[in-house]
């Protein structure tokens, strides 16, 4: 008898037990969920190479009870420090001479290690990849040699690098750019024309607009338009939420006259994050490609190679070890000269990438902006008369074909 009530009292003690348990798990994951909301971007940022260790965003107050002036002044007041201004140089040879060329943009304090976001069009230097010298100066007028660590021309971002103490550094923390609306508050700062940290404000004019790279010509997706005043010099800069979280990279402008007339883009974070994350742990952009040539086909071109589609693009050239060699996709095995130009034929015409239509090369680039290296892809390709689905595993390509490009 002892033995049966010792089993009830064990009995009812762990069911209260259970219950006090339950009830702790459920505080513990409205917390969860409290800080994520909270946090989440902040530590998405960390996680992105952006070790977010200025403090003076929380000293922010709330933007929906403050003034718009009153937020306008604490984000300036906040984030300035962390804008930085960059002044590039380049040796410009001609038939006759040689001569410097300069340049100024602007750039977002990443770490306190000193890693600085900016656009790669700011750090490019005349007729090569890199210009000869970029100096870097500070909200507190220090300036600083840097060199840069890596950079994207295909979404026009580079990460370059100054040695300079902690103290000296003030950090821009990252937001978020996939759960923006048309309307919301944005604020630029940057140094338009060379004047150091200048302030516009504005609203997100557009989303996910498509723009061209200028020095690649690859489309750069979900660019986010802003009717904040944008100039010469801006770029590079952070473009800020009403919280102080930078949410984009301002870019370019479309402008007839060159000066701002209220249509600027900007790259988004998010893709910034990606690139970021990669120059961080790898000293590089890791690009995941196919590894093909190819050529656009449409309806003309298809009747005179007398071809099963009409639209796709022909692959006229496949990179030996490549991730779609490695899959198996056919380059071309004999070429046909129409009109001026000598066609490879033959080979595979891929026709879909993950179930999207691919009859471009912006379709292409499309279907594997958001993809990682490692990520497997179903390609679909006609092969003569038969549509078959290959799969492949996204990676970058050979050094030798790297170093080719």
């Amino acid at each position: 008898m002892k033995e049966k009530i010792a089993m009830k009292a064990t009995y009812q003690i762990t069911a209260r037990q259970i219950i006090v348990l339950a009830l702790v798990t459920a505080i513990f994951a409205a917390c969860g969920v409290l800080v994520y909301d909270r946090l989440g971007s902040q530590l998405l940022g960390r996680r992105a190479g952006a070790k977010t260790e200025n403090a003076a965003i929380k000293d922010l107050t709330d933007p929906s009870v403050a003034s718009d002036e009153k937020n306008n002044e604490e984000v300036y007041q906040a984030m300035s420090p962390g804008v930085v201004n960059i002044t590039s140089t380049s040796l410009v040879r001609d038939w006759f001479e040689a001569y410097q060329s300069q340049g100024s943009g602007s750039g977002s304090i990443l770490d306190k290690q000193g890693h600085i976001l900016t656009n790669y069009h700011v750090v490019k230097g005349a007729n090569k990849l890199y210009a000869d010298e970029l100096e870097v100066s500070l909200a507190n007028n220090n300036k600083y040699k840097a060199h840069v660590i890596d950079a994207d021309p295909d979404n026009d971002l580079a990460v370059i690098k100054i040695d300079a103490s902690r103290e000296n550094l003030s950090t821009i923390p990252f937001g978020e750019s996939k759960n923006l609306h048309v309307g919301q508050k944005v604020l630029a700062i940057g140094n338009p024309f060379g004047l150091d940290r200048t302030l516009t404000t504005g609203i997100v004019s557009g989303l996910a607009r498509p723009i061209r790279s200028e020095m690649t010509g690859k489309l750069i997706e979900g660019v986010i338009q802003t009717d904040a005043a944008i100039n010469p010099g801006n770029s590079g800069g952070p473009l800020l939420n009403s919280r102080g979280e930078m949410i984009g990279i301002n870019t370019l402008i479309y402008s007839p006259s060159g000066g701002s007339v209220g249509i600027g883009f900007a790259v988004p974070v998010d893709t910034a994050k990606r690139i970021i994350t990669d120059i961080m742990q790898y000293g590089r952009v890791r690009k995941p490609r196919l590894g093909i040539e190819s050529l656009a086909l449409n309806a003309p071109l298809a009747k005179v190679l007398e071809l099963s589609v009409s639209e796709g693009l022909m692959v006229t050239g496949v990179v030996s070890g490549a991730a779609a060699d490695k899959a198996g996709v056919k380059g071309p095995t004999d070429q046909v000269q129409v009109g001026r130009y000598v066609i490879p034929i033959g080979g595979d015409i891929i026709v879909g990438i993950d179930g999207q239509k691919i009859i471009s090369r912006d379709d292409m680039d499309r279907a594997l902006n958001n993809k990682n290296v490692g990520d497997r892809v179903q390609v679909e390709v006609m092969r003569g008369s038969r549509r078959t689905t290959l799969t492949v595993q996204l990676a970058e390509l050979p050094q030798s074909a790297r170093q080719r490009l």
